[in-house]
């Protein structure tokens, strides 16, 4: 693996850069997915030159049906191959749950780990220009399901690297792309093969007043956040880049030093990641803690089309909730 030659890149080049990578490395590396092949080459052009590359054998167009396309991949990869699914909308999903829920997360364990199922299913959340059924930060769900891994990056740079770890796992992978970053956040990306290890979590930025928890594309709006309140507060910000395996060391060590936490994610606040986070911080952490660990997270309500009916994390509201969580008293003080 080598990160000597790099070049900028888009999420979206990052993504056809591993693409490239996986399926120029492994024979038994596939691709299936709506509208994938060229000319079209993915809805973002994502697998853009993959089937004039490798061929529709391996970069396969499928028809409309996301339960075939995830079926499909879910025995292609029981079979000895390492398939990338590719489903055009995270909410779409749904209509593939059985085929991940009840068959390629469980069958490692239900053949005694003799029957891997290496696969890996891209699938994006939109914004709300796409409307209610486009939109949905669905990863609860799948954090909840033992036997799946989840992975949700932030930047060009994690994108390919955790992308090319999530192919050549054994275990299903639920790769989880932000529509809004697509072409939003360049970044240097070496243009070779190399890893980024599913489970490791990156501290962005040091600070010592409150730690931020974050992933996908509220890791700018925090940094954003944090970039205001310089003068203020000292903000150290977490990207978590894998919701599961989960990180947990990383987030310790922050909390244990800022004793103040807040976890910050897209997805609803009611049942969503942050409250598992912020329980695991609680259990291990209770007496250390000065305030209780706080979340900022979407409301609950389907996403609106309307622009002012914004639902998702800002800016401002990241500001005011560190500003409220930083001027809060030390309960810990007050015992």
């Amino acid at each position: 693996m080598s990160e000597e030659q790099t070049e900028k890149m888009t999420i979206v080049a990052a993504l056809n850069s591993a693409l490239d990578v996986a399926l120029g490395l492994d024979e038994r590396v596939i691709m299936m997915g709506e509208d994938i092949a060229d000319p079209i080459g993915g809805v973002m052009k994502a697998t853009k030159g993959l089937s004039t590359k490798y061929g529709e054998d391996r970069v396969r167009a499928t028809p409309i049906v996301e339960q075939t396309i995830v079926g499909s991949a879910v025995g292609a990869a029981m079979g000895g191959y390492r398939p990338v699914a590719e489903i055009m909308f995270m909410d779409f999903l749904c209509q593939a749950m059985d085929q991940i829920i009840n068959h390629a997360a469980k069958s490692r364990f239900m053949s005694g780990g003799h029957t891997t199922v290496p696969l890996v299913v891209r699938a994006m959340v939109g914004s709300s220009n796409f409307g209610a059924q486009h939109s949905q930060a669905l990863e609860a769900w799948f954090m909840h399901t033992p036997g799946l891994k989840v992975v949700m990056p932030s930047n060009p740079y994690d994108t390919k690297g955790l992308l090319l770890s999530s192919i050549f796992d054994d275990d299903p992978v639920i790769f989880i792309e932000n529509m809004a970053m697509s072409y939003s956040v360049p970044g240097m990306v070496p243009t070779g093969d190399y890893r980024i290890p599913l489970g490791e979590a990156a501290v962005l930025q040091e600070g010592e007043d409150v730690t931020v928890i974050t992933y996908g594309a509220e890791v700018h709006t925090v940094m954003a956040a944090a970039e205001s309140l310089v003068d203020e507060m000292s903000v150290e910000v977490i990207d978590l880049r894998t919701l599961v395996p989960l990180d947990l060391t990383t987030c310790l060590e922050s909390v244990t030093k800022t004793r103040r936490a807040i976890v910050v994610h897209g997805s609803t606040q009611f049942c969503g990641p942050g409250a598992e986070i912020a329980t695991l911080i609680t259990d291990e952490l209770f007496g250390a803690l000065d305030v209780p660990v706080a979340r900022l997270g979407g409301t609950y309500t389907p996403i609106a089309f309307a622009k002012e009916l914004e639902s998702l994390p800002t800016e401002d509201k990241v500001v005011a909730a560190l500003r409220e969580l930083v001027e809060r008293p030390s309960v810990a003080r007050q015992r």
